[in-house]
Formats: structure tokens, sequence, C-alpha cells
């Protein structure tokens, strides 16, 4: 049989005009296949092609300057991206402003599962997510500027319930990040810090009658790898890629942490270690982090997004109590101690790592208890946008999976934006300054997360701020408690674009939240 190893300029050949390409990986470079990108990016400079392509990624993949999606930010080289985050990309996102390509967004989560099931050759994912949101044709569609002109889904009836069928297409090209590769073509995952997508993206390829082509680190000779270690087998496998500088991310070479492989005392050493997480300078962020913490319950079974549900994760670890909650994030990792900022989808010494569809699966048959979400604005509705803010093409990566599934789900942000100067650290917060931006909004400018379908659905709905908390209930958003030290008029209804109701009493937020010092309150309750 020939060899399917090839050199990266060679797989970028194989990447023809006009062609459909999933993309896998996530922020830091988390499962990237970094040479190929760069490959394919070289190849399209030198004006050897490809041109016209249609990009697919379910989570957001870059470093914000020129890695990950930044390779494929070229007029020409691409005409449409199907994203389920973009944020990781300025020069995509700029492209889609202006127009230059057809720009859309899927949950990442769908996007995935989605894959799984043009792999299948089943005629779409048939699912409740992204009802009521921006992903919803009567709301949008997915479409992110004038330049998208079709439907990503359609509403569909099933036993008289409403869902939405996210439409499948052909998948010509699978770009996949894997660990090494022996000489049959056998593809392992072994030293990667996660598994995403790769199998559904291969899947949808193979399927498609299209071409997949793995970048590995290492070549290993037939019989190395054991039957379990195989994610994908060689006759799923096309073409093979090995780049000797693959990186576990940008910056880390290799950590066995981080891959999960370490056990035995080495690994009881190592979580020793990270139960003892850095300290960052006390701010509001941290006051947020603590208040959202007491609704926390033992046993859980929890989700982190980025932003401030960082520090709520880091709270739980710097108190000890990792093993007392079930944590989980969407990129198919369980437990561990969670990277935060452009490392994040990164932990160290998980105890579980799972295909990332069959960690949306767990999320959108109800698994999660407790959701910790950022959020760019809400309104009086209870409505969140974090896919569209500032008119740039953000996407929602895994939010509205999760969002929409977890029973309860706690929003963490400030309440203001640009220029607010606060002062806090002795059991109370000043506003020395108000922001610019108000992300309490009368409508959102686009609906990632539905208020009135929450309601529908029986979930428990918190915004927590530095300032106030607000809760939802079937008259809308209601304000129920206020940080020690904050004036209600002034430095919140103020400051916010529509009136909440008014909790009767409006109850204080404990001084302990805006101490320094962290004196536990608030620590992990029983069920």
């Amino acid at each position: 049989m020939q060899s399917r190893f090839v050199s990266a300029d060679a797989a970028a050949s194989l990447v023809a005009d006009g062609a459909t390409v999933a993309l896998m990986g996530g922020g830091g470079g988390l499962m990237e296949a970094t040479a190929l990108f760069q490959a394919v990016e070289r190849r399209f400079l030198a004006g050897a092609g490809p041109r016209g392509l249609t990009l697919v990624h379910a989570l957001g993949i870059g470093d914000k300057q020129q890695r990950g999606m930044n390779c494929f930010a070229h007029e020409g080289l691409v005409r449409k991206v199907i994203g389920g985050h973009w944020v990781w990309s300025p020069r995509m996102q700029q492209l889609a402003r202006d127009e230059k390509i057809a720009a859309y967004i899927l949950p990442g989560g769908v996007s995935s599962q989605l894959l799984r099931e043009i792999g299948a050759g089943r005629p779409g994912l048939f699912t409740h997510v992204g009802l009521g949101t921006v992903c919803d044709p009567r709301l949008g569609g997915g479409r992110m500027n004038a330049s998208a002109d079709e439907d990503l889904a359609e509403v569909v009836q099933v036993d008289g319930r409403e869902y939405l069928r996210y439409k499948p297409y052909r998948v010509d090209v699978a770009l996949v990040r894997a660990s090494a590769a022996d000489e049959d073509g056998n593809i392992s995952f072994e030293h990667e810090a996660a598994n995403l997508d790769a199998t559904a993206i291969a899947l949808a390829a193979r399927a498609s009658g299209g071409q997949v082509i793995v970048q590995v680190k290492e070549r290993l000779p037939r019989g190395a790898l054991k039957a379990r270690e195989v994610r994908l087998p060689a006759a799923w496998v096309d073409a093979i890629v090995v780049d000797a500088g693959q990186r576990t991310s940008y910056d880390i070479p290799f950590d066995a942490a981080l891959s999960g492989e370490l056990a035995g005392a080495a690994r009881l050493a190592a979580e020793a270690a990270e139960r003892q997480p850095a300290d960052e300078p006390f701010s509001e962020r941290q006051a947020v982090a603590r208040r959202a913490a007491c609704e926390l319950v033992e046993g859980a079974v929890v989700n982190y997004g980025v932003g401030i549900p960082d520090a709520v994760a880091r709270l739980v670890a710097r108190r000890g109590e990792l093993d007392r909650i079930y944590q989980t994030i969407e990129h198919g990792t369980y437990g561990g101690s969670l990277l935060d900022g452009v490392l994040f989808g990164y932990a160290r010494n998980a105890s579980a790592m799972l295909d990332a569809p069959t960690q949306f699966d767990f999320y959108s048959g109800g698994g999660l208890d407790i959701a910790f979400l950022g959020f760019g604005e809400f309104d009086a509705e209870g409505c969140v946008n974090v896919s569209r803010l500032g008119g740039l093409t953000v996407g929602p990566g895994g939010f509205i999976d999760i969002a929409q599934n977890a029973r309860k789900v706690v929003f963490c942000g400030t309440l203001a934006a640009k220029g607010v100067q606060l002062q806090t650290g002795d059991g109370s917060l000043r506003v020395l300054k108000q922001g610019r931006v108000a992300k309490l909004v009368p409508r959102v400018a686009q609906i990632t997360f539905s208020g009135p379908q929450a309601l529908r659905r029986g979930q428990q709905v918190l915004y927590l701020t530095e300032r106030a908390s607000f809760r939802l209930t079937a008259a809308g958003v209601e304000l129920f408690e206020i940080a020690p030290g904050i004036d209600l008029q002034r430095d919140v209804l103020d400051q916010i674009g529509f009136a909440p109701r008014l909790a009767e009493p409006i109850a204080t937020m404990a001084a302990s939240f805006f101490r320094s010092e962290d004196d536990g309150f608030g620590a992990l309750s029983a069920r």
C-alpha cells in the first residue's frame, strides 16, 4: 500500500478551490494543526491556490495575531466561514465586517454534533439547542452579515414539539491534529490535551468522499500502537504530515499533566501543587466570584465559561473543594485544574477526557446542574448577548449548548464597561467613576440566550455583577441584592438601560465578598 506520509506542502495541494474544509482546535493552540494551516496559507500567498474555501470550526482557533484562523484570513482564500467562536482571529472578524466573506455562527456543540451526523449519513442534526436564539431562522438563522444569505437551520415539528434541524453539508477536507501515526496510518491522541471533535470531522470527510489529512508529532513503527490507543483507524486516513516541532500549546512544548498521562505518586504530587493556584490582586472580579460560588452545592455537575467564571473555578480550587463537585468543560474534560485566558480549554491532571460531541450530548440531555458563564450584555427580558458585540462577529462557542441546558445558569460580569473605576477590599464597594458603556440594555443586539425560553424550560437564572445581583422571574429581571457601599439609584439604576423589578426587601451582599482576604464565606454546602 502506498505510504500516506507526505510533506505539509504536498498535503496543502490536496485542498482544491471551492472546497469545504473542516478545522479543529481551541485557543492557545489546543489540538491545532498549525503546520497544515500554515502550509495552506503559504501556498495561497504564492499564488498557487486554493481560493474560495468554506471553513467550518466549532471552537475558537488562533492567537489573535498570525496563527490558527488567522492563517486563512486573506481575501480570496475564503468565501464563507461557519464558526463557533471568532475572537482569536481579528482579521477574520474584519473580513466579515467588511462583507468580504459570508459569515455565520453555530453553537459549538451543534457544530461538532452536526459533523458527526454528516459522518453517519443522516439528514442533519435535530435538536432543541438554539431555539429562540440567533441560530433560530426566525431570529437570524446564524447569519452574521449581509453576505450571509442562507439559513443553516429550519424549524421542524416532531411529536408536537418544535426542534431545529441543522442542515448537513459536504466536507471535502478534514484537517486533523493528533499525537502519533504508525506506519499503517493508525492515529493516536495519547499526548494531546483534549480530543475535541477530531473523530466527527474525519467521519464527515469520509462520508462526503473527501480527504482526511492528519498532522502528528511522531511516526511510529508498525505495531507500536495498541488497538485501544488508536482513535482514528488507518482506513479513515488519506494523508499524514509529521511536524516534529508540534507543541501541546503555542508556548508549552509538552506537559504530561495536560495530556492526562501522569499516574500514581507523580499525579498525586502534581494535583497537590495545583490545588494552590497563584493569588491574583483582589478586585471586583474576585468579589463576583465569591458571590457566585455561593450557588454551588456538593455533588453538582458544573461548567465554567471564560472571564469571571475563571475566577470561580480558581476560588473552588483554592478552597480545596474540587473533590466536592464534578467539574466539566465543553472541550470534553472532567476534573483537574483549569487553565484560563488564552489557555482556556486545557486542564492539568484531568480525571477524564471525552470527545467533544459526547460531552455536548451529556449537556444537551440535561446533565449539567450549574453553569457559570459570562455575558456581554443582558436586557429586561433576561436575554443575553455574547455573540455579536461592538459590531463584530464573536460567536457563541459552547455558550448556547451550555446555557440552554443547565438547570441553573449563573451569569457573571461587570455592570458597566469602558472607564469604570472602583474601590474595594475593605468590605465595601465604591464607584469612583462610572463606565461609558452600559451592559444592561433595553434590548440585546443579538439573542445568544433567551430569557423567555429559559422560563418555559423551568431554568433558574441569575445575573451577578459587582454592584448588584439580579434574577429572572416570570415578570422579567428582578434586582434582589446590592453590594455594601453602593447607592442603588446612582450606581445601579441610573447606569442601566431598563427599570428592573425591585425585590422587597433588597438584601445587602456579605461584606466578606469585598475584603481582600477570603474567609471562606459561601463555601460549598451539602445538597
